[in-house]
């Protein structure tokens, strides 16, 4: 395979023409992978990032009009300080902030190229791409960082009609359900957002979950307006259900009185997300208990592969609500100072950053 992506700022040390060895190569270009980037580029090393998606894939799905739980000191990188005019940013301002982030510290950034295969072993390890229009191409990197998230893998309800194209498991925007009968499923926030946002623009929302009330874990001024629209018939509700079929036109719902086929025109099924642990076991990382707990160290996030480390949600596993921009845009420091220690003497980065 040849490396056709164009070379940026290459140095002298490469295992071919146009094929540069570098030190740190970070699958996943979210805000944690940013981090680790950074990190370990102040730190000396020759770092570049892959992507399947563009920048902040994750983030750039989230619904457009998103607004964080969090105020915006807590998603800073980088030592870049994030302003923003309201206590708590939306997606858009996240996103032209790690824009900006990426841009300050030209970070060698490949959007829109899939990671197929790894190949090799520490300080050699061979990275297979292929991008959008099929070109398939190879990276070296002595070292790698998996910040891949899990935004972008759905969980399914596993029922007849889930492939159908009314069927969703991402939402956006409710200006095209205006009018129309949407289910949602799901009690937790993005269950509870969609719902209300989706009634406060017109559509009539019906929303299912399993379990008996909102989740308690809902934020807290979303769960009561959430709940004031259920209580005042304006949201209709079914707890301890779910859904058993989707047809074209219709919902079959199991409720605690008996089946219930509902009208239906969309679908929105927001139970969760995992991440992809098949390509985390492809490399040889191996995981323990029910919860998918992928080994690596809790100082160095190193795991059980030499040379591959985790960051970000997937040090959870299974464990999605533990790890957030909050708390995984450190992650690049602890790598970044274990990468010091081994790859000291040994780095072909030349130049400072």
């Amino acid at each position: 395979m040849s490396d056709f992506i164009p070379e940026r700022g290459a140095g002298a040390d490469t295992n071919g023409a146009n094929h540069p060895i570098y030190d740190v190569l970070v699958i996943g270009a979210g805000p944690t992978g940013l981090a680790c980037a950074i990190d370990a580029q102040n730190a000396g090393f020759r770092v570049v990032l892959v992507d399947k998606g563009c920048l902040c894939n994750s983030l750039y799905h989230y619904p457009s009009h998103m607004t964080f739980f969090t105020t915006p000191e807590l998603l800073e990188i980088g030592n870049i300080p994030f302003p923003s005019p309201n206590p708590k940013p939306s997606r858009n301002e996240a996103l032209q902030y790690y824009r900006q982030v990426a841009a300050h510290y030209r970070l060698d950034v490949r959007q829109y190229q899939n990671v197929e295969r790894v190949t090799g072993s520490d300080g050699g390890f061979q990275v297979q791409i292929r991008d959008r229009f099929g070109r398939a191409g190879v990276l070296t990197a002595r070292k790698l960082v998996v910040a891949t998230g899990y935004y972008d893998l759905p969980n399914y309800l596993g029922i007849q009609g889930e492939d159908l194209s009314k069927v969703m498991h991402y939402y956006d925007d409710p200006h095209p359900y205006s009018g129309l009968d949407v289910l949602v499923i799901g009690g937790k926030n993005s269950a509870a957002i969609a719902a209300l946002e989706l009634w406060r623009h017109g559509a009539r929302v019906t929303l299912v979950h399993r379990g008996p009330d909102i989740h308690r874990h809902v934020k807290y001024w979303i769960k009561p307006d959430i709940e004031n629209r259920i209580k005042a018939g304006e949201v209709t509700a079914h707890f301890s259900s779910q859904v058993a079929e989707i047809t074209p036109d219709t919902v079959l719902i199991e409720t605690p009185s008996g089946n219930l086929v509902l009208k239906n025109d969309f679908v929105f099924a927001l139970i969760g997300y995992h991440p992809d642990f098949e390509f985390l076991e492809s490399l040889g990382v191996r995981s323990e208990g029910k919860d998918r707990l992928p080994i690596c160290d809790p100082k160095t996030l190193e795991s059980n592969v030499p040379g591959v480390y985790l960051a970000g949600v997937i040090v959870a596993g299974a464990r999605t609500n533990e790890i957030f921009i909050e708390n995984g845009r450190f992650h690049g420091q602890q790598i970044a100072g274990d990468l010091a220690n081994k790859l000291s003497g040994a780095t072909l980065s030349a130049s400072k950053y």
